[in-house]
């Protein structure tokens, strides 16, 4: 393995992490300052508090990285941060650090893609995963199928067309009086729960198989829920969640098994926050072990946001002699 160190970044939302890893597969450190007491009061992330928690935070994380990796910035073979997708604030804070730090240190500079980041974050701790392979990235922003050609080469053959499946749960947690971060409340009120309670629809497209659809679904929760007020019925927490959570599953789970049928692969890489999903992993690795699919999952620690899969998309970046030069900018809406 190479002894190259990089040095990742990520503020896209309301993380601020900093991670050293060692030729794209060793981390050395992995730190993160998680927003999600000041966001919990609002019901959401707020961008612009989120912005100056980034502020306030980035060089303590950076710092605090650095240290635990035990290395100085000398030591560095270069500097990769998120410039996108995300919160355009957010990711601002993040870029000009990373490039303030490169031209301090006179260190390469490599953008990287959020997304990209969620499925070189398996690379971390599977040594035997390299591409090509199809993978499945779900989060609060994203549900992508895509191809994953080589480092750093994606072929999308499937995404939402409206609601991400993060989304969609943060929605229905907050219809249900669960709050916020939604997905993990779901998650945790669907195990007392009853997944066949509500027949919630599962959201198709028939002229395009891959892509998802999940408006529809959430917007059946909300009519059930105005329903059974219309009508002075209880509505069980418990229940909804289940059965909303199964719905959500079993759409994710059949797109992803037809995607590997019809494109002939035999590895299936979960990514994105929703992988720490219990359920949804249980069901994919089920599903899997069916139709002969050996089934990648990250750690939780590597689901949520973190730097430690920024530094390691970095690297392929970096062997390929890609460079970022000074004009790197935010793109909030940068595709993958």
């Amino acid at each position: 393995m190479s002894n190259k160190l990089i040095l990742g970044i990520e503020s896209s939302c309301d993380e601020t992490a900093a991670s050293v890893v060692q030729g794209g597969r060793k981390v050395l450190s992995n730190v993160i300052s998680s927003q999600i007491a000041l966001h919990t009061q609002y019901g959401g992330v707020v961008p612009e508090l989120a912005s100056r928690k980034h502020i306030e935070n980035i060089n303590t994380v950076i710092r605090q990285a650095l240290k635990e990796a035990d290395v100085q910035l000398q030591d560095l073979d270069a500097i990769g941060v998120t410039y996108g997708p995300g919160l355009v604030g957010a990711l601002l804070v993040g870029v000009a650090e990373a490039k303030a730090i490169a031209y301090a240190s006179h260190l390469p500079l490599i953008g990287v893609n959020h997304m990209e980041g969620h499925v070189c974050a398996n690379l971390l701790e599977h040594p035997d995963l390299e591409p090509p392979f199809l993978c499945l990235i779900v989060s609060g922003g994203h549900t992508h199928l895509a191809m994953m050609k080589d480092y750093g080469e994606f072929e999308v053959i499937g995404r939402t067309r409206d609601d991400a499946a993060g989304e969609a749960l943060d929605k229905v947690a907050r219809a249900i009086g669960l709050g916020y971060p939604g997905g993990p409340k779901i998650e945790k009120a669907a195990v007392e729960g009853d997944a066949s309670r509500y027949s919630f629809p599962r959201g198709k497209i028939d002229e395009s198989p891959y892509d998802f659809s999940f408006s529809g679904m959430k917007s059946a929760v909300l009519n059930e829920l105005n329903r059974a007020k219309m009508c002075g019925e209880e509505i069980c927490q418990a229940d909804v969640a289940a059965s909303f959570q199964q719905a959500v599953i079993d759409v994710l789970v059949s797109h992803a098994m037809k995607a590997v049928r019809d494109f002939g692969q035999k590895r299936l890489v979960l990514a994105g926050g929703v992988a720490s999903n219990k359920a949804l992993r249980g069901a994919l690795q089920e599903a899997c072990q069916q139709n002969g699919i050996k089934l990648y999952c990250p750690s939780p620690i590597y689901c949520t946001d973190n730097a430690a899969m920024i530094s390691a998309a970095a690297w392929y970046h970096y062997e390929k002699g890609e460079r970022a030069d000074w004009s790197l900018n935010a793109v909030p809406d940068l595709p993958l």
